[in-house]
């Protein structure tokens, strides 16, 4: 008997086009594994609604694309009749009157949302333990964190909970978490996908983007998303289709392996994996060159002040008298205070402050500004090594997955899990990450970054790299 959830989705797709199983199947196969709570992957799941619109597929006389394939959904895309507490007591119970535009279009597409994933508060971390709710844990070890801020999206896919699910990107939370998980990752172009729906953390730098277990099914999800929406100022017109990659070859393509990103602080474990990679892409008739990216250097930097300066100001908006919950007070002045105060978990009450700080009158010169103009030197940085290789290359993650509670107590560890991912993210690039192999039996990933509008490219070159690799992405345990 066919195990659905050890098929990726296209082979879910192809096994539903040949009648193997049905759409109500495959939802409750899936539901039964959501149950299973052992990774605290999800914060909800719409169970009856997803039995509903599968039977509906069902009766369809012509089926949509996605043909009724389950997906999970991060709890920071808006879900309409479905709670979105972005992980936050601040949200607790909200349930929005409107879906956004991302899940619209997969919905519209046949895909059926199952739930809404685990995620750090308001995506703000790095490993899933900022979560106001519980902790996700990974799946190649229940000791160890799945990355963040998207590791309930990461956890589930890897886990078999979901053949795809939805993650969002500010500085890494797509690519991290998938590197510590095993699986694919990607990280569109800034205004590839609409954000209309996405509660903001950073506006300059959130993004959509898909978890699968392979790079086809991460390409496939994509291009149902990417495109024009009137809703959203910020995305754009698509230029091409992306095609499923099916390349096998690298014939020509020079990739460039950034020095600074292979050095100190990254575990050799993850050096080895991404230097037998780099050995592969020659292998298969590509070439690889050292590349220097010198301002990447201060990538984390310059992120934690715009992305917090952002986040000052997109999370004003909670204060109790427009969502959630909220404390009542003698004065407005005082809800305010009690509200976000009690209600807004640590980290989050962290980057408010040194965001509002960087803004400050006197400091936003020193601070905010200057935090722009570095920003600038990484995008020239990454257009003037575009000039000489078409893709660029670096370990997603400097470590695999840390074990649960290492970091909490040390904030400046926690944000160089995002070292590598940092500065693709300032740059607005495309990126994905895919697994490249083991150090010590756990997963590590190799971010590949094209210039803008180059996911066909990536899709291609990392297709030819997993077949390459043959990773398999399910923990032992769960085959």
């Amino acid at each position: 008997m066919m195990d659905a959830t050890q098929l990726t989705a296209e082979g879910a797709i192809k096994a539903l086009a040949a009648g193997e199983t049905s759409s109500a199947e495959l939802v409750d196969t899936y539901l039964a594994r959501c149950e299973d709570d052992r990774w605290g992957s999800f914060l909800a799941l719409d169970a009856e609604r997803a039995r509903a619109r599968a039977n509906e597929i069902d009766a369809m006389d012509e089926k949509p694309p996605l043909r009724g394939v389950p997906i999970a959904i991060k709890d920071v895309l808006s879900t309409e009749g479905l709670t979105t507490t972005c992980a936050s007591k601040i949200l607790e119970g909200f349930t929005p009157v409107y879906t956004a535009t991302c899940v619209e279009r997969l919905e519209r597409a046949g895909a059926i949302v199952l739930g809404k994933t685990n995620m750090d508060e308001f995506a703000m971390g790095s490993s899933t333990e900022n979560s106001a709710y519980q902790v996700t844990r990974n799946p190649w070890d229940l000791e160890r964190v799945p990355g963040g801020s998207s590791g309930g999206s990461a956890a589930a896919v890897a886990a078999c909970q979901a053949p795809w699910s939805l993650g969002t990107d500010t500085g890494g939370s797509i690519r991290q978490p998938a590197a510590l998980c095993g699986i694919v990752g990607m990280k569109p172009t800034y205004g590839a996908v609409s954000r209309y729906g996405l509660v903001a953390f950073a506006s300059s730098l959130d993004q959509v983007g898909p978890f699968a277990r392979s790079v086809r099914d991460a390409a496939h999800l994509l291009s149902f998303m990417v495109g024009k929406d009137p809703k959203d100022s910020t995305s754009v017109d698509w230029p091409d289709p992306i095609v499923l990659p099916t390349a096998e070859r690298l014939d020509g393509m020079r990739v460039g392996i950034v020095t600074e990103l292979m050095g100190e602080g990254i575990d050799p474990g993850v050096r080895a994996a991404v230097e037998r990679s780099m050995a592969l892409v020659e292998e298969l008739g590509g070439t690889v060159v050292p590349i220097s990216l010198p301002s990447s250097a201060h990538g984390i930097a310059t992120y934690y002040l715009i992305a917090p300066a952002e986040c000052s100001a997109n999370l004003a908006r909670f204060d109790g008298v427009r969502y959630g919950p909220r404390h009542e007070a003698d004065t407005l002045l005082d809800q305010y205070e009690l509200t976000r105060g009690e209600l807004f978990g640590p980290e989050v009450k962290r980057r408010i402050i040194l965001g509002t700080f960087a803004l400050a009158s006197g400091y936003y010169d020193a601070y905010y500004r200057r935090a722009q103009q570095v920003r600038t030197l990484i995008v020239r940085d990454f257009a003037t090594a575009f000039e000489n290789v078409d893709l660029i290359a670096s370990p997603t993650s400097p470590t695999v997955a840390f074990k649960l509670g290492e970091r909490t107590a040390d904030p400046m560890s926690m944000y160089l899990a995002d070292i590598c991912t940092v500065p693709v993210s300032l740059a607005g690039l495309p990126s994905i990450s895919i697994p490249c192999g083991l150090s010590d039996g756990l997963p590590v990933g190799l971010q590949l970054v094209g210039p803008a509008f180059s996911e066909n490219r990536l899709f291609a070159a990392s297709h030819a790299l997993e077949q390459a690799i043959g990773f398999n992405p399910t923990p032992p345990g769960l085959s």
